[in-house]
C-alpha cells in the first residue's frame, strides 16, 4: 500500500505565504504524476496543480503568478508554495499520487488534507 503525508498547513493572514509539503511512501515502482486538490466549504473539490512525471505542469486559473508545484522525485516528495494568499484560497488542502504500483498497474492516491485558513 501507499501512503501520503501531508504537513505545511495552518492560518495566515491575507497577502502571506505557506509551503504544503506531501510525502509519498510504501509500494512504489514509480510515480506518474503529483499534484494538489482544494475543497472550500460548500464548494466542490477542485484540481489546484498537477505536475506530471516528464510532462507540463497545470494551474488551476485562480492559483497561477501565485502557487508554485514543484518536485523531490528521489524524496517522492511534492511541494506546493502559496504566496500572495487570499481569502477565497481557504479550504482544505489534498495532496495526490498516481502510483505506478507494479508493471501496468497505476492506482491514485489521496494525502488525508491539511487546512488551509487565510484571514482577512
Amino acid at each position: 500500500q501507499v501512503q501520503l503525508v501531508e504537513s505545511g498547513g495552518g492560518l495566515v493572514q491575507a497577502g502571506g505565504s505557506l509551503r504544503l509539503s506531501c510525502a509519498a511512501s510504501g509500494s512504489i515502482f514509480s510515480i506518474n504524476a503529483m499534484g494538489w486538490y482544494r475543497q472550500a466549504p460548500g464548494k466542490q473539490r477542485e484540481l489546484v496543480a498537477v505536475m506530471p512525471t516528464g510532462g507540463s505542469t497545470n494551474y488551476a486559473d485562480s492559483v497561477k503568478g501565485r502557487f508554485t508545484i514543484s518536485r523531490d522525485y528521489a524524496k517522492n516528495t511534492v511541494y506546493l508554495q502559496m504566496n500572495s494568499l487570499k481569502p477565497e484560497d481557504t479550504a482544505v488542502y489534498y495532496c495526490a499520487a498516481a502510483v505506478v504500483v507494479r508493471v501496468l498497474v497505476v492506482h491514485d492516491y489521496w494525502g488525508q488534507g491539511t487546512q488551509v485558513t487565510v484571514s482577512s
